[in-house]
């Protein structure tokens, strides 16, 4: 058995927003990768589009450091539990944690989730109290806080002994001291050539390489990014690819590539431990182990939570169908979506009984959302409908449904309404106490159809104040029914273009989502109506003219601003009977039944049976 001291693979792990991405640039910068001249963003590791704008990690990202004579290979995971699939494969590939707390608002949902799974994996996290230097941190009450968070998960002995480390992302320090306000990384780096185990295993032994991630390039087509667990290997060198389904293909190692800093730079060979990323496989997936054709010993890989919620993609057939998309077809829609799946382990699709449509399934909402705004930068056209929760039956045939633990942060004042509001939607509360700042903290657990539409409702309950996260926590017996939606939807009576004098009428009916000028077409939804139910409106009606003239006819017409729809918050408001049109311009939500006369009649149908 050999050990590899030169040698560390980590992986940081926390809840959203406590401060992942920023510790690791202060590492990045610290240990010398960037030249002095370089120009580095802040939040290098997070390259994406979509991560920049919303702060927030989507993918698993891979990068190295040396500090003295030892390397250490770092992967950033995502902190939301949407993307829980990426944090469970990703701690295959390390041999320790590091577990990022803040020192205010200690743990949250996805704290326990990925502590969860790293424990269950055998590791032992390297506890990091980040944003000490916060107003409000408590960092001796936050360790309390974890130690009992390890007890409850079952953790070992020896997991229970973690060694803590303070630091400041943002002001880039770190110490053993949570009083210090200033120094370098140095003790962060020091806990983790001491905690973290260097890899062992057999350095000689027939090649095993446990792949954990794909990523693609235009030109060398799929890359197999992995750990090698046993062995060595080196450009050229013929491999046998063990797939999930039992099945063998013979393969040749393309280019062979190793993790300095940000970027993937060739090697000639890699060994025992070392992360790295190949070329010249097409037709590895996750999960695949490539081994040395004379001893094919395929690895276990870690089973991925299954999808709790699912969507239907299908073809935009609006009136205004193809004007602003690049990709519209059905065979468009389907390449994509199955190619997602390759490379996004915790996504399921499935093809329906029409051809035009896809049953797409996720971790949860923005887990799904994503993948949407994804597409639709792309250049891609489509429809959805509302996400549904997906049911199992237990042995018994009793229908389960998907339970969340949800935690809430509110000022004071407000944890009336939040109660109120949660009530019907089948929430039990489990815990609930006051911080020093005032701040209330409250724990549920309450279906995931229960949090369905719940986060704008919430953000106005609060005034904007509150926090709110949750994450998956296992099937429970159906709750029963949780009332939908009261507000019914301003539909549009006719196609044309909104005018100021049909918006300014139909402004008294309820809250409108569009402004003048904007081309809408029948079965278009344009608002929201205060009653149960939907009203027809004219948003294109024009004012009559005429050479009468009376007082007060030339005044100006007023028009309330509209309230514009995010993505997330369309998928939110829409019934079982509407859809939310995507196209890389525009956001339309839209009746199923587009014409009135045939809803009318569905509806006359449905109430006669």
């Amino acid at each position: 058995m050999a050990t590899r001291e030169n040698l560390r693979n980590i992986a940081i792990i926390a809840h959203v927003d406590h401060g992942k991405t920023t510790l690791v640039d202060q590492m990045l910068r610290q240990s010398g990768i960037f030249r002095a001249n370089e120009q580095v963003e802040e939040r290098v590791m997070d390259s994406g589009d979509l991560e920049r704008e919303r702060g927030i990690t989507i993918l698993s990202k891979n990068t190295a450091i040396m500090y003295g004579d030892t390397k250490i290979n770092i992967v950033d995971t995502p902190g939301h539990a949407d993307f829980g699939g990426e944090v469970e494969r990703i701690l295959q590939m390390v041999d320790g944690v590091l577990l990022l707390v803040d020192a205010f608002e200690g743990c949250m949902p996805q704290t326990r989730f990925v502590l969860k799974k790293a424990l269950a994996l055998g590791k032992n996290p390297v506890v990091v109290i980040n944003k000490i230097d916060r107003d409000g941190a408590r960092p001796a009450e936050v360790i309390d806080e974890l130690l009992d968070l390890f007890i409850e998960l079952d953790a070992e002995e020896e997991q229970l002994d973690f060694p803590v480390v303070y630091a400041s992302g943002r002001d880039g320090y770190s110490s053993l001291d949570p009083n210090a306000r200033s120094g370098d990384m140095k003790p962060l780096f020091e806990a983790i050539l001491k905690y973290v185990p260097a890899p062992q295993g057999e350095i000689d032994g027939p090649l095993q390489i446990l792949f954990s991630n794909i990523d693609y390039d235009e030109y060398t087509g799929r890359i197999g990014i992995g750990r090698v667990e046993r062995g060595s290997v080196k450009n050229g060198q013929a491999v046998t690819i063990c797939h999930a389904d039992g099945t063998t293909t013979h393969a040749r190692i393309g280019k062979l590539f190793q993790f300095e800093g940000l970027r993937r730079v060739e090697h000639e060979t890699a060994a025992l431990g070392d992360l790295i990323a190949v070329t010249g496989i097409p037709e590895i997936s996750i999960g695949e182990t490539a081994c040395d054709p004379e001893h094919m010993e395929p690895l276990p890989f870690v089973r991925i939570d299954e999808p709790t919620i699912s969507m239907i993609f299908m073809v935009n057939n609006s009136p205004f169908a193809g004007k602003e998309g690049k990709f519209v077809t059905s065979r468009n829609l389907r390449d994509r979506l199955f190619k997602e799946v390759e490379t996004n382990v915790s996504m399921r699709v499935k093809e329906t009984e029409t051809t035009d449509a896809f049953e797409v399934s996720g971790r949860g909402e923005l887990h799904l959302s994503i993948l949407i705004e994804t597409m639709r930068r792309q250049g891609y056209e489509f429809a959805v409908s509302r996400p549904q929760v997906i049911y199992k039956h237990d042995a018994n045939g009793q229908l389960l449904e998907p339970m969340e633990l949800l935690m809430i942060e509110v000022p004071e004042q407000y944890v009336g309404a939040v109660m109120e509001k949660l009530g019907p939607r089948k929430a039990e509360i489990k815990n609930m106490n006051t911080r020093e700042t005032g701040t209330s903290h409250l724990e549920f657990r309450i279906p995931s159809r229960g949090l369905m539409g719940y986060r704008q409702q919430f953000l106005t309950d609060t005034n904007g104040n509150g926090i709110m996260n949750s994450v998956f926590d296992g099937y429970e017996p159906y709750k029963g029914d949780i009332p939908q939606r009261v507000q019914g939807s301003l539909v549009v009576f006719e196609t044309g273009e909104t005018s100021s004098y049909g918006l300014f009428n139909a402004q008294e009916r309820g809250t409108l989502f569009v402004g003048p000028a904007v081309p809408v077409y029948e079965g278009m939804i344009v608002g929201q109506s205060p009653k149960d139910e939907d009203i027809a409106v004219n948003v294109c009606k024009k004012k009559h003219v005429t050479n009468m003239r009376a007082a007060g006819s030339d005044e100006a017409l007023r028009l309330t601003t509209p309230t514009v729809l995010s993505l997330e918050q369309s998928l939110e408001f829409i019934n079982d009977d509407e859809l939310v049109e995507v196209t890389p311009l525009s956001i339309r939500l839209r009746k199923k039944i587009l014409s009135q006369e045939q809803r009318m009649k569905q509806a006359a149908k449905k109430k006669n049976n």
